[in-house]
């Protein structure tokens, strides 16, 4: 067991540095909202548009999709209101239907597999009160055009460079699609859109050469103890077959 383990801390150490960045950098989201209405009345439905950013900035670009997506909105009293959101044409964009009661609710976005996003206060009636970023992005650096005429509202973060849109937008199943003429270039499909980003996200590579390698030393070491087991356990011959080993064994008929 301690050769195995030391053979997988060896193995890690040596493919980490393979890995790109923003796997590196840490496993986070940001949940931004769209404008809401200046004011928000108890028990009236409001339409809510948000986005889920990985890493503040761009679309996930991981293996399969995000589930849960939504927005939860928590009493003082302890109240839970969940509401779940339906994608829309742009990646990452997202919307929901609310209707709240009067009083004071923490917002939160649910982003799947990364934790829940705070993002701030609401009052009722009243307004919401955003909280403070948790991952602000800094200044000055190049970020990627996702998304053509339609951006989330705080794009481009007071980037110094922001490179032109790369992935055609997706469109939502036809449940989900909201009345109005789409454009022939944004008609892509959501599956063939997942299955772009999917082929050539960059870290997967990586990822899969760890676990293969990871696996290969497991099964090898695994395989050479079972031998030794075997060895040690085979049981040894009685006597009395050793000496009958090469006497002649005559039959009659």
């Amino acid at each position: 067991m301690r050769r195995l383990l030391v053979a997988l801390a060896t193995m890690a150490a040596i493919l980490a540095p393979a890995l790109p960045a923003h796997a590196r950098a840490g496993f986070w989201a940001v949940t931004e909202l769209d404008p809401l209405p200046a004011e928000v009345r108890p028990d009236v439905s409001y339409t809510v548009g948000f986005w889920v950013l990985q890493h503040g900035t761009h679309p996930y670009e991981g293996p399969g999709g995000l589930e849960p997506i939504g927005l939860r909105l928590t009493g003082e009293d302890g109240t839970t209101l969940t509401f779940g959101g339906t994608p829309l044409l742009e990646p990452a964009h997202y919307a929901t239907s609310i209707t709240v009661p009067a009083g004071r609710w923490r917002v939160q976005g649910l982003q799947g597999m990364f934790a829940p996003y705070e993002i701030g206060t609401l009052t009722v009636p009243g307004g919401l009160k955003a909280a403070p970023p948790q991952f602000p992005v800094p200044a000055g650096t190049e970020v990627m055009d996702f998304w053509g005429p339609v951006k989330p509202p705080g794009f481009p973060w007071k980037a110094a460079a922001v490179i032109p849109n790369r992935l055609p937008a997706a469109t939502p199943a036809a449940s989900a699609q909201p009345a109005r003429t789409i454009e022939p270039d944004r008609a892509t499909q959501p599956a063939q859109a997942a299955a772009a980003v999917g082929d050539s996200s960059p870290w997967r590579q990586p990822y899969a050469l760890l676990a293969v390698a990871v696996a290969a030393v497991a099964g090898t070491l695994l395989v050479q103890r079972a031998a030794r087991t075997a060895v040690r356990r085979r049981p040894h011959d009685p006597p009395e077959r050793e000496a009958r080993e090469g006497e002649e064994v005559i039959s009659t008929g």
